[in-house]
């Protein structure tokens, strides 16, 4: 049996999660420097970002397993240690190919969001999984608000690689800090036969897991159909200006901030399914009511995104539960559960994504997404009733 050591600090843990979103947008401004520094097309860099989701779900389906079976601990390592060396190899590339290749092994540092939820699965009850997660989630909403601004400040200063060297040199210092804090929390027993694989097919048989893990799925999808739709709704229906916009997009993560709050604050002395019902209904009771006003003739940006704001207030409330919830099924397999779950959440995305891209309309564009928000707020409140009634004894 391996020895469990000290859980690592919560600092480290909103590092480890943080650092998945930095590392997808804080190098967004510079994706046209890039382009023209290696000599090739902004369709080509622009597989820097979807690429690297592509292998972020990936990557996810592979460690969360691997770390049921041999540790978080060396998994972490070897993932962070992975991005710090890769973000070397683009500080380096003189051609698109190289930067490519070292950029999709960057995507490693996904494990860091994957494991850091398994870790708090290890280490807490349910309850104080659903309230630590909200905090973390609470803090980690601060990386995509200030990414943006920090790279494009360095690529302003120094260029696009100062980005990439800012990449690798927080992920040597995350290496150090995880290697002194970050001690094994999942328990191995070395003496035992391997039967991972086959505990795994049986979580994906447990209709409680989907309807977890889809409840994230369509909760974050909201989120994926409001940043896909809100640029034609801002040009088409309210001419706001690009600055405004960039305000306006800020305030549903300002939402989810206090959302997370919410969880981390009342998590632990609620059932994580009425913690998810509540989420979505508080996403719900937003978007209804401004759709209501929209109908009847009361048309501006400021109500347009009073609304848009509960959703991120109720992700942020959702979320944890929705993580925790498919994370706690088999406990012995929450490394597996938080990978096939994170890889379904972007799998949605992907394809809410494009489904929005396909049916958004240019008049009446602002009535029009809420709706599509709507939709993926109801499925998502749908199926956290089913886990409610699936989780309750019959």
């Amino acid at each position: 049996m391996n020895k469990i050591k000290t859980p690592p600090h919560l600092l480290t843990l909103i590092l480890l999660t943080g650092f998945s979103p930095l590392s997808l947008n804080m190098f967004m401004p510079s994706l046209t420097g890039i382009a023209v520094d290696l000599e090739t097309d902004f369709a080509t860099v622009s597989w820097s970002i979807s690429g690297y989701l592509a292998i972020t779900a990936v990557v996810q389906l592979i460690v969360g397993p691997l770390s049921d079976r041999i540790g978080r601990r060396p998994v972490l390592l070897v993932t962070v240690l992975v991005f710090a060396v890769s973000s070397v190899g683009c500080v380096l590339s003189q051609d698109i190919g190289t930067f490519l290749f070292f950029r999709m092994l960057q995507g490693g540092v996904t494990a860091g969001y994957t494991l850091s939820m398994a870790i708090v699965r290890d280490t807490r009850s349910e309850g104080q999984a659903v309230s630590l997660i909200g905090y973390i989630g609470m803090s980690m909403a601060l990386a995509p608000m200030l990414g943006p601004v920090v790279g494009g400040v360095l690529d302003t200063a120094f260029g696009w690689r100062a980005t990439f060297v800012f990449y690798a040199a927080s992920g040597f210092i995350l290496f150090v800090i995880c290697w002194f804090d970050l001690g094994e929390t999942r328990r191995i027993n070395r003496n035992q036969p391997d039967a991972a694989p086959a505990k795994t097919s049986a979580l994906m048989r447990e209709p409680l897991f989907w309807a977890y893990s889809l409840c994230s799925a369509f909760t974050v999808g909201a989120f994926y159909i409001f940043l896909t739709g809100v640029p034609l709704v801002a040009m088409a229906a309210f001419s706001v200006s690009t600055a405004e916009l960039g305000i306006y997009i800020g305030t549903i993560t300002l939402g989810f901030m206090f959302g997370g709050f919410i969880a981390g604050r009342y998590g632990a002395s609620f059932q994580l399914t009425t913690m998810m019902i509540a989420g979505r209904l508080v996403a719900c009771a937003g978007l209804t009511v401004g759709l209501v006003l929209f109908s009847a003739g009361h048309t501006s940006p400021l109500l347009f995104f009073a609304s848009t704001i509960f959703v991120g207030i109720g992700n942020g409330i959702t979320m944890p539960g929705s993580n925790t919830g498919a994370m706690s099924i088999r406990k012995e397999l929450a490394g597996s559960a938080a990978g096939i779950s994170g890889a379904m959440v972007v799998a949605a995305g992907a394809i809410l994504t494009a489904a929005t891209g396909f049916l958004m309309p240019e008049t009446d564009s602002a009535r029009a997404l809420l709706v599509l928000m709507l939709a993926a707020v109801l499925a998502g409140l749908f199926l956290a009733i089913c886990a409610a009634r699936l989780k309750s004894p019959a």
